[in-house]
């Protein structure tokens, strides 16, 4: 657990497991933050796995201006330098997927593998751009509604009822984002590209995992990836999993993504070498 003071941040990171073995960094969604990787980060002890916190969420100290995930690119390499780490499997859900996406775009050789979890290549239609900004507007200017709080919580974790110990670990942290992080963490996605057209340029293994009851960023997006990365190696569908389903259903996820990970992506590195 440590800070690294770089691209006027404070970034919050921790590097946890074997120094020796192969290294997977998780980068969170929007609203959550590394905390969301706690049952990886323990069931993947044998790796070395790296979280950070991006900018506006979690422990990490932003410096109050506007961002893109090309930001959130820039502070991933820079962990990556700090810790003498030459390349690594970037592991990203929503949000951090799609900076990883856009890492292994810029730094291929970086990038051995990409682990893709409930996120897309695609922008956002007009029409979710538009309910993206009343959400932001709202919390900006009323704070984090019970109406609102109700909405995405339901979106990202799922329904309360099964789900209240997701619910209750997030809440109090949602209410500790001021409307301007979210303000500004909001238009880092609303202003994200389209890097559909260069999803060929991607060459590495790509595991993609997605919920079939993802509604924050739809199940077909998912598919989306694994059609048409030249080098997808393995397709986790989550059953009954919403947007968040990394977390509330680590139980069965991974030890299936160990399984892709040790059968199909980590041999296809392994040849390449």
């Amino acid at each position: 657990m440590a800070y690294l003071n770089v691209n006027n941040q404070s970034l919050y990171y921790e590097d946890h497991g074997d120094k020796e073995a192969p290294v997977i960094l998780f980068m969170h969604g929007f609203l959550m933050s590394s905390k969301m990787f706690a049952s990886q980060v323990e069931f993947f002890s044998s790796y070395r796995i790296i979280t950070f916190d991006a900018r506006a969420f979690g422990k990490t100290k932003w410096d109050g201006k506007p961002f893109s995930l090309y930001d959130t690119v820039s502070d991933c390499m820079a962990i990556l330098d700090h810790l003498g780490i030459e390349k690594v499997i970037l592991a990203g859900m929503s949000q951090g997927g799609y900076a990883a996406l856009r890492v292994a775009l810029r730094f291929p050789s970086r990038v051995q593998g990409l682990i893709l979890i409930s996120t897309s290549a695609h922008i956002d239609s007009e029409e979710v751009k538009t309910g993206y900004r009343e959400v932001r507007d709202t919390w900006m200017n009323h704070g984090l509604l019970s109406e609102l709080h109700e909405n995405l919580m339901t979106g990202i974790i799922g329904p309360k009822d099964g789900n209240e110990c997701h619910w209750n670990k997030w809440t109090p942290l949602w209410q500790e984002r001021t409307g301007e992080q979210i303000f500004h963490a909001m238009n880092n996605l609303i202003d994200r590209d389209d890097i559909q057209s260069f999803l060929p340029d991607i060459k590495c293994p790509a595991l993609i995992i997605h919920g079939d009851q993802d509604f924050g960023v739809p199940f077909s997006m998912g598919q989306y990836l694994y059609q048409n990365l030249p080098n997808a190696v393995g397709f986790i569908k989550i059953e009954d999993g919403a947007h968040g389903a990394i977390m509330t259903h680590a139980e069965t996820v991974n030890g299936t993504l160990l399984y892709h990970l040790e059968n199909h992506l980590l041999p296809k590195l392994e040849k390449q070498d």
